[in-house]
């Protein structure tokens, strides 16, 4: 195995307070060019994905900006954390990630006008509309307000709850430190906008039966109840998920970049389709809110990338995933959201002996940093700390430790001296050996990405093997 460099010859990540000559320059430039595609939209019918795109641009500089200049200030307040995996251990700030969410939510309330600007001005002779004569009777009446999409606003607005719901959770474990089994199922209630919505103005709770069990229980099944059940169970788990696979600089965002990213993909599938699409309007809003959140993300990859500057904290995480929700369930597309997950869903399963107190779970389960060669190695659990395991918990550590999906150290007398923590970073560490922080980061995005690539494959593909048609191809 090559050996590792030295952290020694590293730049120290600095947190100065203020941008650099050469980056305000570059950020005024992006924001005066968004703010000038913006105003250019009303000059023909509002240009909504256009409008993202320009807020989207806004979005990214101001929260670099703001994490530059906010930084300090949070250290002082006492949100700082200690980079354990660095040679030189210093504070940085903690629970950057609201900035992130905080400017992510600006920007979309300011958005929401804008994908409604035409049934504005079709509803309202205030509006903007010159060219109908409406008369006063018909104004006293209500202006034409039943041709507005309430319904569609209703979705914009049930989005913006749910999220502003999660960011406060998120921001309330950065402040206390809430205990994992007590925040467990809140996002769930922080869904209950989105599944009201999506009751009253969809409503669909059939799945689609394999053709090969469809002379037997027919084309559809409806779920009924259970379906929103599932919707919730994925609202609390992709929060969750984000969080649980965390522990290395850039891990959180770079995850989170590479499902938006392939969630936008999705999206443009059925929008570049040569006919309209009847799912034109679900992607589209799905785009709305995946933008943005990509420009407050790289933003925030800015600063968080080996060697991170600042850490981005639980809201993040929590944020993160409630945007897949939001535009997953909004958009009607929640199973594909979950073949995005795998490797989210992966690391929960491999975590749950540690999770479920079958296996002593440490504080902190991130890969251990050896100073000597400046690699991460996979943390162990001591089992001299803790009473030896019952023989079926045993049985199944050594079966892991033989098949590679473990590492397991025994003493002399047989018995069990450490195991490696069960989570797909350090597991990772057990497959390639010790890897230097930015190297495992990389290697472990390029596998999201291409699960997840492979995770399209299946949904648009691959399913035409069980099924008649994709709804793509309708």
């Amino acid at each position: 195995m090559t050996a590792q460099p030295s952290l020694s010859s590293l730049p120290s990540p600095l947190t100065p307070s203020t941008l650099s000559g050469t980056e305000a320059l570059s950020l005024f430039t992006l924001a005066a060019a968004c703010v000038a595609v913006l105003a250019n939209t009303f000059q023909g019918d509002g240009e909504p994905l256009i409008a993202s795109l320009a807020l989207s641009g806004l979005a990214f500089a101001a929260t670099f900006s703001m994490i530059r200049w906010l930084g300090p200030a949070f250290v002082r307040a006492g949100l700082k954390g200690v980079d354990m995996s660095k040679t030189t251990r210093r504070e940085l700030p903690e629970c950057m990630g609201a900035v992130a969410a905080v400017v992510y939510l600006f920007v979309v309330i300011v958005f929401v006008p804008f994908p409604f600007y035409k049934d504005i001005v079709a509803a309202t002779s205030g509006g903007g509309n010159r060219d109908v004569v409406v008369r006063v009777e018909e104004v006293q009446q209500g202006r034409f307000l039943h041709r507005f999409p309430h319904g569609k606003l209703a979705s914009y607005l049930s989005a913006i709850i749910s999220l502003q719901s999660i960011a406060i959770l998120g921001i309330g474990d950065d402040l206390f430190d809430i205990r994992w089994r007590h925040k467990f199922f809140i996002p769930a209630f922080a869904s209950i906008p989105l599944l009201v919505v999506y009751f009253v103005d969809f409503g669909v709770t059939s799945i689609v039966i394999p053709v090969p069990l469809q002379p037997y229980l027919g084309e559809l099944f409806d779920l009924g109840a259970l379906y929103y059940v599932y919707m919730a169970g994925v609202a609390i788990f992709s929060p969750n998920s984000i969080n649980i696979l965390a522990g290395i600089n850039g891990i959180e965002v770079t995850q989170s970049i590479v499902i938006a990213s392939l969630l936008a993909f999705n999206d443009c599938l059925y929008l570049l389709t040569p006919y309209p699409h009847p799912a034109t309007d679900s992607h589209l809003f799905s785009l709305y809110f995946l933008l943005p959140f990509l420009g407050v993300s790289l933003a925030l990859l800015g600063h968080n990338w080996y060697p991170a500057r600042v850490f981005v904290g639980d809201t993040y995480c929590y944020f993160a995933g409630m945007v897949f929700v939001v535009v997953s369930i909004l958009g009607h597309f929640s199973k594909t959201l979950v073949l995005l997950l795998i490797p989210q869903i992966a690391n929960f399963v491999y975590s749950t002996p540690q999770l479920f107190g079958l296996v002593p779970c440490p504080r902190h389960r991130l890969p251990r940093f050896n100073a000597r060669t400046g690699a991460l190695e996979p943390s162990v659990t001591p089992w001299g700390e803790y009473r030896q395991p019952r023989p079926p918990i045993a049985w199944a550590l050594k079966l892991l430790g033989k098949v590679g999906l473990l590492r397991v150290t025994l003493d002399a007398e047989g018995r069990f001296a450490e195991t490696s923590n069960f989570t797909i970073l350090n597991l990772w560490l057990v497959w390639r050996g010790p890897l230097r922080e930015d190297r495992l980061a990389k290697e472990i995005t390029a596998m999201q990405v291409v699960v997840g690539l492979f995770g399209l494959f299946v949904r648009h593909r691959l399913a035409l093997l069980i099924f008649k048609e994709d709804n793509w191809g309708l």
